[in-house]
């Protein structure tokens, strides 16, 4: 993976401090769309464009958003190709489910950074939401673009749910701050270790948080009351690339999710529900991961299994809870 540094792409390594932990950097662009008249950023019908990587579990949050939501229509997509090498993500189109830029024609994601600052330094990551009208990134931070999907865009929505219920917003956010460290971010943590004693911290977080969510998921449907929530895609999207990659790329190989039966059910009724399936892409997760971390996998091969059936009948409708559609 590469980084900018004022403006010049440069070839680099994954940070990591001197006792061997993984460290991300923050996200850089932090603007917000809002549905007031006048605003730099206005709801706009069109005018807003999502970039996004199939493999990548935090752009995966918002296409599950977009598809509950119905924001299809309002929101157009480009994907990367799964490969992540010397030059970061590109726009190749030779893999299936890769749609080169629908927008612009660049090669290269970095190319798209560059056009909303000449001078940027950091990483060039997905998602990005793009405007259209002032050719630059309105925002790069997975978790506030949910949000905006949630509430701001909502009235673009063809079949619009409730995923942030004022009332519950406090309490999915902290559920999603409590997921974070340990679980969305503990499985790179683990795989991008170069320490044992940094791995078996992450991993000894890891697994203890999925512990406690294995027993909250008993007795609660959702994390955050009764209702599906941003908080539940947050951690889907982990749970579902936990099996195919982080167990075994990531030495996350203490207990697979389908050893651990409420959060395999919960994966279940998630991934069944309309439209979260269509979002789903394990050839580019599988191919991503294992093809573009030769530092982790330097033969590149990507392996077959395992055989997992994502649409067998699960247990959930044993606990109080549902999608709140609004009507």
């Amino acid at each position: 993976m590469g980084v900018m540094v004022d403006g010049v792409w440069r070839s680099d390594t994954w940070v990591r401090n001197n006792e061997g932990h993984f460290q991300r950097d923050p996200t850089t662009f932090r603007h917000q769309v809002v549905d007031e008249p006048g605003a730099r950023f206005a709801l706009t019908p069109g005018r807003y464009h999502l970039y996004v990587s199939h493999a990548c579990p935090w752009a995966h949050r918002t296409l599950i958003a977009r598809a509950l939501l119905g924001l299809e229509d309002a929101i157009d997509v480009s994907v990367v190709h799964p490969h992540m090498l010397d030059d970061g993500w590109t726009f190749d189109k030779d893999f299936p489910g890769a749609t080169g830029d629908r927008v612009s024609g660049l090669a290269f994601l970095r190319e798209l950074y560059l056009q909303a600052d000449s001078t940027y330094s950091g990483r060039v990551t997905v998602p990005v939401l793009w405007d259209r009208e002032e050719e630059t990134i309105v925002n790069n931070e997975s978790r506030e673009i949910i949000r905006m999907f949630s509430t701001v865009f909502r009235p673009l929505a063809s079949q619009p749910v409730d995923l942030a219920p004022e009332a519950l917003r406090s309490l999915i956010d902290e559920r999603i701050d409590a997921i974070y460290e340990p679980v969305n971010n503990g499985v790179y943590r683990s795989g991008f270790a170069t320490s044992q004693k940094a791995y078996q911290e992450a991993l000894t977080e890891l697994f203890d948080a999925l512990g406690h969510w294995e027993r909250h998921l008993s007795t609660h449907r959702y994390l955050a009351g009764d209702s599906f929530s941003e908080a539940d895609i947050c951690l889907f999207t982990t749970l579902l690339r936990f099996d195919p990659v982080y167990y075994g790329h990531f030495k996350c190989n203490l207990r697979h999710v389908y050893e651990l039966p409420n959060l395999w059910n919960y994966l279940l009724e998630i991934y069944q529900m309309p439209g979260v399936a269509e979002t789903c892409h394990i050839d580019h997760i599988k191919e991503h991961y294992y093809y573009s971390h030769d530092m982790i996998n330097p033969t590149r091969v990507v392996p077959v299994g395992p055989l997992l059936d994502f649409l067998a009948e699960h247990d959930r409708e044993r606990l109080p809870g549902q999608l709140a559609r609004i009507s």
